[in-house]
């Protein structure tokens, strides 16, 4: 990891809040009626991005999160690409429903200026998506490949949910044969966590199994090892050349803009929100007043343990002596939790099954 290079590197993630549903997990700022703000809020967008980046270093990222960003016309997505001030060779993403997509979909995106996609699948499993609380994908597996084959991405992800209740070791692993199939240049997975006041933290008997989900995530890593993947953080993997940049940034406490409606940023130690409604999002940036209703900023020590706890999670890893090596030895595992690779600490798999506890160990 080149240390100067990450505090120079400046990140923008755009908020999408529009979805056509909502899956029972989802803690996100997120909205299914308000499509009749999509023009409206997208010149919002538009407006806080050439604001925001006319006096700022360009871009070495974009990242259109939601939400469902690929609700979005090509026409909205380049606008907003077009807004942002953006280095040579810029990371451009976004995130898609896999049935939103298609080739012409995607390869308008890619037009606009769109270098990377990410497609949520979660599972292949009919019964998996129904524990999840999402519809079946209207199109397969190899459809997505097919379309993202023709759009000309340069790179391009799959998010996947392991743990849902019921999931059994032989519905995991057929979805991994099928994501795997495509060779995806990089591979997101998420152990399904109980977000208060969703759907899915009302019914008990839904919640996940951390003995399955710890077997699960054995079996993930090394399948993908298997097959060149590299280790990135606890819940991504990539093929050479293929690392997410934005992702990395946040991994590293990097600056990064956040636009749109519930978009957080950061900037030198200085952690700031905007407000969760569309309305008042938009109403905000009309009037020429800052969307940002609340901020928080940490002190120099505590800044420095937060990039520690976030790197711990990455391949990047810690400095060795950044970890009270008694005291990770008196936890009693069984196998080793950290491995040194030169002169840092690098999770190994059983570590990262419990990265909370190692946290614990780190000498701010």
């Amino acid at each position: 990891m080149n240390e100067i290079e990450q505090h120079v590197r400046l990140g923008a993630y755009v908020h999408i809040p529009f979805c056509r549903y909502r899956c029972d997990y989802c803690a996100f700022v997120t909205f299914t009626n308000r499509d009749h703000l999509v023009d409206a809020y997208v010149d919002a967008c538009v407006r806080q991005l050439e604001r925001e980046t006319a006096e700022c270093s360009p871009l070495a990222t974009l990242y259109l999160g939601g939400g469902t960003p690929s609700t979005l016309s090509p026409s909205h997505v380049g606008a907003i690409v077009q807004a942002a001030r953006l280095a040579p060779g810029a990371e451009v993403s976004i995130e898609c429903n896999p049935d939103d997509v298609s080739e012409a979909l995607l390869s308008g995106y890619v037009e606009a200026g769109i270098t990377r996609a990410s497609f949520g699948v979660q599972s292949t499993s009919a019964r998996t998506l129904q524990q999840l609380g999402r519809p079946s994908p209207q199109q397969s597996i190899e459809d997505l490949g097919h379309a993202v084959a023709k759009s000309g991405l340069s790179s391009w992800n799959l998010d996947l949910i392991y743990g849902a209740a019921g999931e059994s070791a032989k519905e995991f692993s057929a979805t991994l044969d099928q994501v795997l199939g495509l060779r995806p240049p990089h591979v997101s997975a998420y152990a399904l966590t109980v977000e208060p006041g969703t759907p899915l933290s009302r019914t008990p008997e839904r919640f996940p199994n951390d003995d399955h989900q710890a077997n699960r995530y054995e079996f993930l890593n090394g399948r993908l090892t298997s097959l060149g993947y590299g280790f990135e953080e606890i819940s991504s993997w990539s093929l050479p050349e293929h690392q997410c940049i934005h992702h990395d940034i946040y991994w590293t406490g990097g600056n990064y803009l956040g636009i749109g409606a519930g978009a957080h940023g950061h900037s030198s130690g200085r952690r700031y929100w905007n407000s969760v409604s569309p309305e008042r999002y938009i109403e905000a940036i009309e009037t020429g007043v800052s969307p940002v209703v609340g901020e928080e900023v940490l002190d120099a020590p505590t800044r420095a343990l937060e990039r520690l706890t976030l790197l711990l999670r990455t391949a990047h890893g810690v400095p060795w002596d950044a970890i009270d090596h008694e005291k990770l030895q008196n936890l009693g595992s069984k196998r080793p939790l950290v491995a040194r690779q030169e002169d840092r600490a690098v999770l190994t798999v059983a570590g990262r099954l419990v990265a909370n506890t190692v946290v614990q160990c780190l000498v701010g």
